[in-house]
């Protein structure tokens, strides 16, 4: 589901799990992967793509709604893998190689910096047409990243960006062709490897201190009918 390889100073976290939904065991390995960056020594940052046409799609809605999951107790559990990428103590860059729906977006926005297909895939967050509400601390990871009209049009209108709508939104920096996006996140990851220490965790938290404590909070929405999704 997820492998862990490493090109000089980029460890390169690969999520190849068909769409890529964050199930129990999908959950498992990003942290394991995130326990071998974060405890590597030296200069190091992090690279997240997916493959094929998917970075990530987000919650496993099958695993959620199965019989006896505490959906809330999931949701945290995802929002907590998010909460480490947000506060993370390197450098780290989502190359959206596809697809970035819902929770596959909203890790992609705890990333320092995003680069995104310019030809393939959509980041989108459906919650308005499943008639669903938010985790505070996904909508809080939203609105910390993006500008406020942006978010508003992100949440709000339920758009499907592409590569260039992206970048001009102002949701990734990048939009580059399938050739170009992995080598280009290995450079630009590489250019602040020297900077990882647990300081940079100290003070993402400083910045990012509502986020993280809306991700480690409980739903406050109570939509009829509805479940939190992401």
């Amino acid at each position: 589901m997820i492998q862990l390889t490493r090109d000089g100073n980029v460890f390169i976290l690969r999520m190849d799990h068909g769409e890529n939904r964050f199930g129990p065991g999908f959950i498992d390995g990003w942290n394991t992967a995130l326990d071998e960056v974060e405890t590597a020594e030296g200069p190091r940052a992090l690279v997240t793509i997916g493959t094929g046409k998917f970075y990530s799609n987000g919650l496993d809605l099958d695993y959620m709604t199965g019989s006896g999951i505490d959906a809330g107790d999931y949701v945290k559990r995802v929002l907590a893998v998010m909460a480490r990428v947000v506060a993370f103590p390197t450098v780290t860059v989502a190359a959206i190689n596809g697809h970035a729906f819902g929770a596959g977006a909203q890790i992609a926005l705890g990333h320092d910096f995003r680069l995104m297909r310019s030809d393939r895939g959509y980041f989108c967050m459906p919650e308005i047409d499943m008639h669903a509400p938010l985790h505070p601390g996904m909508t809080a990871i939203i609105k910390a990243r993006l500008s406020k009209q942006t978010a508003h049009e992100v949440i709000v209108t339920g758009t499907r960006y592409g590569g260039a709508l992206a970048r001009e939104r102002g949701i990734v920096e990048e939009a580059l062709s399938e050739e170009e996006i992995l080598p280009r996140a290995i450079s630009l990851a590489a250019s602040y490897a020297e900077k990882a220490h647990p300081s940079m965790s100290v003070l993402k938290r400083g910045v990012y201190g509502e986020v993280l404590t809306a991700m480690a909070g409980d739903m406050d929405t109570d939509i009829p009918g509805a479940r939190p999704r992401g």
